[in-house]
Parts: structure tokens; C-alpha cells; sequence
């Protein structure tokens, strides 16, 4: 009887730590590092639906996609793309205004330019390789690279 017990509650248990586990919104980082427009909107897509479905999630930007997060971006970034003529920079700049997604350019970003951070758009940081790492190993975290 005790083990019948002990196998009822250990199953109830198990049952409740998977609904909560389940409950928790799943974690996207999307890691951009595509000079092409139309790769990086479609990142911002991707991101914007993932968010959408339920998904908490942030985006690090390094290499050329870093130009994304510059105030006085390229015009790459910042054209229009077929086929609802949205920039890969508006629909970010959309994304951290009206969902609070996080932006972060790699480390290296800002020092690779000669910059600091007085040239990235606002609410965008450089982030920490420690938190970046320690994040993109987390449980119930998606990479999606581009």
C-alpha cells in the first residue's frame, strides 16, 4: 500500500512539475550575423512570430548585421524589403517599442567599429559574454542563427 502510494504521489508530482515546466514560455535567441537585408528581416520575422506564439526572446547582433542597431544605420538596414516594404531596422525598432524584445550587439561589435555606445539606437546594448553564454544553454532556450 505504501508503494502504491508513494508511486501515486511521485506521479501527481511529476505530473504538476511538467505542467509548470510546460506553462513557462519557451526562450528564443535569434543570433544575426547576415549582411543581407532580406536575411536579416526575415530574422525579425521569425523572432516577431516566435514572440507571437508565446515565446519570450532576444536578438544578438554581430558582424554586419551589428549595422542594424545603429543609430545612423545603412541603407540596407533601413529599406524597405518586399513584400510589405518593412526594413529589417523598423520591424526590430517595432519589436523592442510594442513586445519589449531585447537587443544586444556581440562585445567585439563596438570596439571592432572604434565606437562606443552613443551610436546604437536606444535600448540597445553590447552584451556580456558571461549572461550571452550562460543564456544561450539555458533550459527551454531555441537558437536560431542567421
Amino acid at each position: 500500500m505504501r508503494i502504491s502510494k508513494f508511486l501515486t504521489s511521485s506521479a501527481l508530482a511529476l505530473g504538476l512539475a511538467t505542467s509548470a515546466q510546460a506553462d513557462d514560455p519557451n526562450k528564443l535567441i535569434t543570433i544575426l550575423t547576415a549582411p543581407e537585408p532580406q536575411t536579416q528581416l526575415m530574422a525579425m520575422v521569425l523572432t516577431m512570430n516566435a514572440m507571437a506564439a508565446g515565446s519570450s526572446a532576444e536578438v544578438l547582433l554581430c558582424g554586419p548585421a551589428g549595422d542594424i542597431a545603429l543609430k545612423d544605420a545603412p541603407a540596407s538596414a533601413t529599406t524597405g524589403q518586399p513584400p510589405k516594404d518593412v526594413s529589417p531596422q523598423g520591424l526590430m525598432k517595432m519589436l523592442m517599442e510594442k513586445q519589449g524584445l531585447k537587443v544586444q550587439v556581440c562585445a567585439i561589435y563596438l570596439p571592432g567599429k572604434g565606437a562606443d555606445a552613443s551610436v546604437l539606437l536606444d535600448g540597445v546594448t553590447a552584451a556580456a559574454p558571461d549572461a550571452m553564454g550562460a543564456a544561450i544553454v539555458g533550459d527551454d532556450t531555441t537558437v536560431m542563427s542567421f
